[in-house]
C-alpha cells in the first residue's frame, strides 16, 4: 500500500508519500492535485492507495483505492 497526504504544516500545505515530506510550499489545491496524480499513477502501477487530505479546520477526508477497492 503508497499512501499520499496533503496537510498544512508549518503555514505552507504540503504533501506526504509514505509520511515522508515529498513537496512543500504549496497551495492547498496544488498539493491535492499533485496527491491524486501520484495516487492515479500508483493506481495504474496496481498499488493499493490511502488518500488523506486535510481539510481548512483540520477535518480529514480518507480514500481507498486500487486492490483493496473504494
Amino acid at each position: 500500500m503508497v499512501q499520499y497526504a496533503v496537510t498544512l504544516k508549518d503555514s505552507d500545505w504540503t504533501v506526504f508519500k509514505d509520511g515522508e515530506a515529498i513537496e512543500r510550499g504549496l497551495t492547498r489545491s496544488a498539493a491535492i492535485q499533485m496527491a491524486k496524480d501520484l495516487a492515479f499513477e500508483a493506481e495504474d502501477r496496481g498499488d493499493t492507495v490511502e488518500l488523506l487530505i486535510q481539510g481548512y479546520y483540520g477535518d480529514l477526508s480518507r480514500r481507498l483505492s486500487g486492490g483493496a477497492g473504494d
